[in-house]
């Protein structure tokens, strides 16, 4: 929902989420995206846990201490290819609702986003390994909340554009809502059986497209 450029959370912990040498030069961006690859590779392989940075810098074909100049820690990857996924699904969502004109087709174009949006999770095991973790860093949290607060901008205009005359605030608030709840309904779906997983993404669409006819 390929890459595009990291977002820093609102946080405001750039030294905790982002490497620690910016790339700046077209050579130093393009080291830093096949470190990224090459740690994605390894986490599709044998899980996060199991990556080392040793293992890192020889798939990507630099030394230690050049990976180290990027990336502090094995966490500060993680981050950093949690953030690139989140902007995935962000320009995902943009596309999806900026041309609603209805309630009708806000309510198809959701749908179906939910749809995408398990399908991912489905389908790419490198996404699965970095947020089954998120309850366990804190950074990766407030990643993943600033990321549920951009989502739910989105949303709340989309819904305002169809009905101008709704109360802001509590459209802003129930779209931030909508999009966390989204993301823990994702979670919850990966950690049960395959069958489990699609009838509690079914529910929630239910319970989405009621709350936006109500509002």
């Amino acid at each position: 929902m390929n890459e595009i450029a990291s977002v820093v959370p609102a946080s405001g912990d750039r030294e905790a989420t982002m490497p620690r040498k910016e790339p700046t030069q077209r050579r130093s961006r393009e080291r830093v995206e096949r470190i990224l690859s090459c740690a994605s590779t390894l986490i599709a392989t044998g899980g996060s846990d199991a990556m080392r940075m040793s293992d890192v810098a020889q798939m990507a074909e630099i030394s230690i201490g050049s990976l180290y100049q990027y990336f502090p820690d094995k966490g500060s990857i993680i981050r950093t290819l949690a953030e690139k996924y989140n902007a995935l699904g962000r320009e995902c969502i943009a596309d999806a609702l900026q041309n609603v004109s209805d309630m009708k087709d806000l309510q198809s174009s959701f749908a179906e986003l939910i749809d995408t949006y398990h399908a991912m999770f489905l389908a790419e095991p490198v996404m699965r390994d970095i947020w089954s973790g998120t309850q366990a860093d804190k950074a990766l949290r407030d990643i993943d909340l600033h990321d549920s607060r951009l989502n739910g901008a989105v949303l709340a205009a989309a819904r305002l554009r169809i009905n101008p005359a709704a109360d802001r605030a509590m459209l802003e608030s129930s779209s931030f809502l909508i999009m966390h709840l989204g993301q823990a309904t994702m979670h919850l779906a990966i950690s049960v059986e395959r069958g489990e997983g699609d009838a509690l993404v079914e529910t929630f669409k239910r319970m989405v497209l009621r709350e936006m006819l109500a509002g």
